[in-house]
């Protein structure tokens, strides 16, 4: 069951055994799983690595601990994704964050592929610990061989000489999360996998047999009823964000909390009654702000922090037209970088539409055209509530319509920016009655039809007034497809798009699937928004076409080679870093411009700066000429406006 015990610096038993041992135990364990963020947070337990490793120190280190066996140290998967901080690493910073922890072994989990396949390939390398994975495998890679190449299961030796089996294993909707994986994949049921790999882990002597697992508690216990004691003894699940505890046909079931907030220690010794087994004490820590912070470990966060900085600095992408952040914009009307991201977020999930709250864009500044760099779609994009999807009613969606324009011309957050939806309003009306007419591709809303709708989480919360996108957990009606747990934090969709259209940029370990996946989105963007495709390299080197851009590179230059496949670019080579930022751009450098130059530049601010002072005519979104802005490391996005926000007269009855 789960522990809804107040934080505590405590040791808080979970569960111990009838019989009450007075010996040391045989084996020691430490379980953690679903960590995403390094820094604490503000409310108990306040998390964090530092206070973290304290824990995990003292528990492998300590006086008491002298003549135990040494920790065993089981992480149930999601690590790489999402956080700030990953949208900018792709997973990178937690690779030294593991294995400081001393983890020795890991399952994987959905989050951890959120950067492709091939990123997760090249992280796990890193690893010192092996990632397991039995019951997913890709034919790709060759017969039986799990996705991402890891391995089914690993027999683990103790200090003391004992062997223990561990095997890996995942649930079927895990896979439907992964908007990348490769075509073929193959799933074997959880039991079924079990059932046929454990008996050669005892075969090769394991004394007891460990499950690590990401998949949803219910499961977990479908597991422990189909397997029990005799084949496993121990699951340390993950993919629930909560602590929970039970014990079912014999088999402890156990998951340990959350983003480095809480950690279970579990003493097991050896059944003295003549039975094959297991007998576990299991203690709860959560890591509360009275646990010292391991120095260690402050010093390993701020180098990553320090690293996270540098790169925020980074071109990551070109925009040929103006986009429209303002409050004033995005929380009264239709803003052209709103329908852009409703579009990419509608896309990414093949949803029939979008509704995002304005608030989720706090940038409140027109982005001129020209180069985006990463910390404009962090600070743009700050939350950390994923993207969800939802199957909810007509019905549900026109009052989500009718909550957002409710407070008008109120500035406030809930104001609906949208994609594939398109509505009128008549702000003479009251509040809840507004919505003139809505339509979903073209379509009116049917209020009786179900609707596969993208938003954030915060609105499946029911907040900012959207209690009719209130899911079935909190109480709502509406179905979860790709819940918070599972779902990719906007900043991170944006950052893959960008990725997507670089033709110069470099992330070695993008991966086909990544590129299919991404070369869809495109495609479907592109019919909306358009952009300027990169214009071609010079063959003197790699180059600016528009002179007032041309930055000369530091080293000497590249001449042009053989076009590669769009999936090849920048795939070589075997660097820790992926050098994909900014590809060609060189901002050491100072910008000289000729006389020529300066009037390009001037043509085109003025240009620019005539439609900005329209004050949200849609003219403000026109896409700028080419040669106007145009880079040959990228294809510049051009956001426009569609008319999707219209204010009209009600001459009909409500759905």
């Amino acid at each position: 069951m789960a522990s809804d015990a107040a934080p505590s610096a405590e040791e808080l038993i979970i569960f111990s055994p009838e019989s009450n041992p007075t010996t040391p135990p045989d084996l020691r364990l430490l379980h953690y799983n679903d960590v995403y963020h390094i820094d604490a947070s503000s409310a108990e337990p306040v998390g964090g690595i530092a206070r973290f490793q304290t824990l995990v120190n003292y528990y492998r280190d300590d006086e008491r601990f002298k003549d135990q066996p040494k920790l065993l140290t089981f992480f149930s998967g999601d690590a790489f994704n999402p956080s700030l901080e990953s949208s900018v690493t792709k997973g990178s910073h937690m690779v030294p964050i593991l294995n400081g922890i001393g983890t020795d072994v890991a399952c994987v989990g959905n989050h951890d592929l959120d950067f492709g396949v091939k990123q997760f390939r090249h992280l796990t390398s890193q690893c010192t610990f092996p990632w397991l994975l039995a019951n997913v495998l890709d034919p790709a890679l060759g017969e039986g061989v799990p996705l991402g190449n890891a391995k089914k299961t690993v027999m683990l030796e103790s200090s003391n000489g004992i062997k223990v089996g561990v095997i890996g294993l995942a649930e079927r909707e895990w896979l439907d999360t992964i908007n990348s994986l490769p075509p073929d994949i193959i799933y074997k049921s959880a039991s079924a996998t079990a059932k046929e790999l454990i008996p050669g882990l005892r075969e090769q002597g394991a004394e007891i047999i460990i499950a690590v697992s990401h998949q949803r508690e219910p499961n977990d216990n479908k597991l422990a009823e189909n397997t029990g004691g005799d084949l496993i003894d121990i699951i340390l699940g993950g993919h629930d964000h909560y602590y929970s505890q039970s014990l079912i046909n014999g088999t402890q079931v156990l998951r340990s909390g959350t983003d480095f907030k809480q950690l279970s220690h579990i003493e097991a010794w050896r059944k003295t009654d003549g039975n094959r087994g297991w007998d576990f004490k299991i203690i709860r820590r959560d890591i509360v702000k009275s646990i010292s912070e391991d120095a260690e470990a402050v010093k390993t966060v701020d180098r990553l922090t320090s690293k996270l900085r540098e790169k925020l600095d980074k071109p990551v992408g070109y925009t040929a037209a103006p986009l429209d952040a303002r409050f004033t914009t995005v929380r009264t009307k239709e803003s052209n970088i709103g329908n852009f991201v409703c579009d990419l977020m509608r896309n990414y999930h093949d949803a029939d539409c979008c509704i995002m709250a304005s608030g989720t864009i706090r940038g409140d500044q027109i982005y001129p055209p020209g180069v985006l760099r990463l910390r404009d779609l962090v600070n743009c994009f700050p939350f950390e509530d994923p993207v969800i999807v939802i199957k909810v009613t007509g019905q549900a969606i026109w009052d989500a319509l009718e909550n957002g324009v409710s407070n008008y011309p109120a500035l406030e957050g809930r104001f609906p920016q949208v994609s594939n939806i398109v509505f009128e309003t008549d702000y003479s009306q009251p509040p809840n009655s507004r919505i003139c007419r809505a339509s979903i591709g073209g379509e009116p809303i049917d209020p009786e039809r179900e609707y596969v709708l993208a938003t954030r989480g915060y609105m499946g919360r029911g907040k900012d007034g959207y209690t009719s996108l209130l899911i079935e957990e909190e109480g709502g009606k509406a179905v979860e497809i790709v819940s918070e747990e599972n779902g990719v934090l906007i900043s991170t969709i944006l950052r893959q798009y960008f990725m997507s259209l670089k033709v110069l940029g470099k992330w070695k370990h993008w991966g086909r699937s990544m590129h299919r996946k991404f070369l869809g989105i495109q495609t479907d963007m592109q019919s909306i928004h358009g952009f300027v495709p990169a214009s071609p390299v010079s063959p003197k080197g790699l180059r600016h076409s528009n002179p007032a851009f041309s930055l000369e590179k530091k080293e000497k230059p590249v001449e042009p080679a053989e076009p590669p496949k769009p999936w090849d670019f920048g795939m070589e080579g075997d660097s820790e870093e992926d050098d994909d930022d900014g590809a060609d751009y060189d901002d050491s450098k100072p910008i000289h411009f000729s006389e020529n130059d300066t009037k390009i530049i001037k043509r085109v601010m003025r240009k620019w700066w005539r439609l900005a002072g329209l004050k949200g005519s849609p003219k403000l979104c026109d896409e700028l000429g080419e040669g106007e802005f145009q880079v040959n490391w990228t294809k510049a996005i051009a956001p426009r406006l569609e008319g999707r926000i219209k204010e009209g007269k009600k001459d009909r009855i409500d759905v």
